[in-house]
């Protein structure tokens, strides 16, 4: 279908895109493992050059990807080690954790709209201490060395009249962060996907991107500090779907079905609409415990255990 544009947040699905249409992308390098006792699945996209991105679409950074086929499943031993992925591939990207560092983590989203709720309530759930550590220091947790973790809901521009990169950019003038993770919703490419992906990207993020609200960004560049994203596909374009059904219409029945190519304004008109799961309240609760799991894991400067591969 080439008369919408599908809108995706997943670097990894950028690049199976590009590569469905027969393309190489120089300057982008991809490497998958999987974890075969869980089924995890990750996938690194490098992008290494300005040609690269532009083919890609997305800044220069390390995408990874955790595909976790099970993470929609009420399994609490499951979801404890996808945190615990999480925190491992959190680490390999996360800059000098060897030293205290001070870390701000920014719940993006809206609380009000469920599918959009997943920054808010992983900020919920973090373990917090910067003001106990600045006031006692380690000791109090019996630790002799401790990262000063603290969050933020900048929440969104309708309710604030400010866009959330102007809050951000306030706090961390003020509070002087070694480095930001935001937490925020993505868009999907793939109903398989949805709930059942993270990403973690080194480039920042565009709150609002994924259902094509463009706000200011929250990088290194606009920021001052390395800013670590994480997301979670919650939607997906509803154009998508009814594309992905026509075509594969077409291709079981080996006729073209002229409506979508006939008439490109309904398929476009469908870019204003995104679908989730209808159990997104209790899958958004459950999500945002294992991402909140995996930041705590990896900033909590001790050993993580090894699984095996």
């Amino acid at each position: 279908m080439s008369s919408f544009t599908v809108r995706t947040d997943l670097a990894l699905e950028d690049r199976e895109r590009i590569e469905g249409r027969g393309g190489e992308i120089h300057g982008v390098v991809l490497e998958e493992e999987r974890r075969e006792e869980s089924g995890i699945c990750i996938t690194r996209v490098k992008i290494e050059t300005k040609n690269g991105a532009k083919i890609m679409g997305k800044p220069l950074g390390t995408y990874i990807t955790l595909e976790a086929p099970a993470l929609t499943e009420q399994d609490e031993d499951y979801h404890r080690e996808v945190s615990e992925e999480l925190a491992r591939q959190l680490r390999s990207v996360l800059p000098d954790m060897e030293k205290e560092r001070a870390v701000l983590v920014v719940g993006l989203g809206n609380r009000e709209v469920t599918a959009d709720a997943l920054g808010p309530q992983v900020a919920d759930n973090l373990f917090v201490n910067r003001h106990v550590v600045m006031e006692f220091g380690a000791a109090a947790y019996n630790k002799e060395k401790m990262h000063r973790v603290s969050c933020i809901v900048p929440g969104v521009m309708a309710r604030t009249g400010m866009e959330s990169a102007e809050i951000v950019h306030g706090i961390v003038k003020e509070t002087k962060p070694d480095l930001l993770i935001a937490v925020d919703a993505l868009a999907a490419r793939s109903t398989r996907r949805l709930n059942r992906t993270i990403q973690v990207s080194t480039s920042g993020i565009y709150p609002g991107s994924g259902v094509g609200n463009h706000r200011n960004a929250l990088t290194k560049e606009s920021l001052g500090v390395p800013v670590i994203a994480i997301g979670v596909p919650t939607v997906v374009d509803a154009a998508t779907i009814v594309g992905d059904a026509l075509e594969r219409m077409e291709k079981d029945s080996g006729l073209q079905i002229i409506g979508a190519r006939e008439h490109p304004q309904a398929m476009s008109e469908l870019n204003n609409m995104y679908v989730t799961s209808k159990d997104i309240d209790e899958m958004i609760k459950r999500l945002s415990f294992t991402v909140s799991e995996g930041i705590n894991i990896a900033l909590n400067m001790e050993e993580i255990p090894q699984k095996a591969k």
